[in-house]
């Protein structure tokens, strides 16, 4: 038994080291390469809020939604970290973009809206040089001149595994596309035309995909081979969808939101919680005197463990995920008032220290639980229907910290008085 305590002490010490070093602004190990991600009302950039024209949709919701990955794509190129893009109401898109110093660009860059076009080899004079799609850096060999066969023509694509028992795609993923009547003639004719060589599939001026005509395809329904596992599928079948219908987009609004406010509101949230968990700590020793000076270092394992975790997911930190960093810190406490609240109950039976402490956590254990997992259910609806960002960060910050809270009030509070109670100091806990 005491084995397993120094056993779980161990483990715990363990953790709390490691969220040290992540803690940590610069370290010799990784502490410098793992950065807290700041919201935009901290750190400052803009957002912007985008009109879809749906007028000629047959699907809003899957056209907004496809328009939203293709803004995510355009965004991601821009290396912007930890942008927030969210649909409001039925046309609209709201973009996020913490810390953009080149406005213009972004703007530009992502108000761009391309059709999915299919490109055929060409020479010099008449072709361009295209890049991939996925990575930036590697440009496609050769020239590339655009066709009539857009994604327009394209009515669907989906991912699947080669059921042939023959051939060298057998039980292999891939992908399959299929045109509709105009564009199964014109495919017809550029598979003809470039028997042996690759047509490329192009979105947003950057080639998806470059499969190779085997075949002349005369029914409209073709095989892209050459994914390595289902997931490669998976993801080609989801960029040409993007590409079916092209959504026009308008921009309908800008605001620029300076770093200053976010910094000062960034230095006040942390004063307020410094203050709340020294409060807290302070109350704890008052009441509880030794026992509560153990559920204080506790509460500050609990603080260093859960900011680590908002650098290591990570948790794109706004004022109102710091507002839930703070709530939890008063709720983590909670555990131990239970704990210690039952243990005295037991201690006044009778029991000796370290049955009343078993005891203690063992009744108290239900009230914990029930109590905690009715947060996180609310922490959960809230993140999963909520439709602004700061909501969401908010549910997600004070849902991390109420599981953290339960690792150091479960486990390593109750370690450490277990230890304590079968030593001679047993007594402290009594106080």
């Amino acid at each position: 038994m005491k084995r397993n305590l120094w056993l779980s002490f161990g483990f715990a010490i363990i953790i709390i080291a490691l969220a040290v070093v992540i803690d940590l602004p610069k370290s010799f190990f990784w502490g410098d390469k793992i950065k807290a991600q700041l919201g935009l009302d901290l750190v400052g950039g803009t957002e912007l809020v985008y009109q879809a024209d749906l007028s000629s949709s047959k699907d809003n919701l899957k056209d907004l939604n496809n328009l939203s990955s293709v803004f995510r794509q355009r965004i991601d190129s821009l290396g912007v970290s930890e942008p927030s893009i969210q649909t409001s109401g039925t046309d609209k898109i709201i973009i996020e973009l913490p810390g953009v110093k080149d406005i213009d660009q972004a703007v530009n860059q992502i108000g761009q809206t391309y059709d999915m076009i299919f490109m055929v080899q060409g020479t010099a004079e008449d072709g361009v040089t295209l890049k991939d799609y996925y990575d930036n850096s590697y440009v496609y060999p050769g020239y590339w001149k655009a066709t009539d066969l857009t994604g327009r023509n394209l009515l669907k694509s989906d991912y699947t595994f080669e059921n042939s028992s023959t051939g060298t795609n057998a039980n292999q993923p891939v992908v399959t596309i299929k045109f509709d009547n105009t564009g199964t003639a014109k495919f017809k004719t550029l598979t003809t035309d470039n028997l042996n060589k690759q047509i490329a599939i192009v979105l947003d001026n950057k080639i998806v995909s470059a499969p190779n005509v085997s075949v002349v395809i005369s029914n409209g329904e073709a095989i892209i081979t050459g994914s390595k596992d289902i997931k490669e599928a998976q993801l080609l079948a989801k960029r040409l969808n993007e590409g079916i219908l092209p959504v026009p987009a308008k921009l309908v609004a800008q605001q620029n939101i300076g770093a200053t406010l976010g910094q000062d509101s960034l230095k006040k949230s942390i004063v307020a919680g410094i203050i709340g968990l020294l409060l807290v700590i302070i109350f704890m020793i008052s009441y509880y005197k030794f026992s509560g000076l153990i559920a204080s270092g506790s509460l500050i394992a609990y603080t260093l463990i859960a900011l680590s975790l908002y650098k290591l997911i990570p948790v794109t930190l706004t004022l109102a995920g710091i507002a839930g960093f703070i709530l939890s810190i008063g709720m983590a406490i909670d555990a131990n008032v239970l704990i210690f609240e039952r243990f005295r109950e037991e201690l006044k039976t009778g029991k000796e220290t370290t049955l009343a402490l078993k005891d203690g956590f063992k009744r108290s254990w239900s009230s914990i639980r029930d109590s905690n997992m009715s947060s996180l259910i609310t922490c959960a609806i809230l993140y999963f229907t909520a439709g602004s960002g700061p909501v969401r960060g908010f549910a997600l910050t004070l849902g991390l910290g109420i599981l953290v809270s339960l690792f150091t009030a479960v486990t390593l509070t109750r370690t450490v008085m277990l230890i304590i109670a079968n030593t001679k100091a047993k007594g402290l806990i009594n106080a």
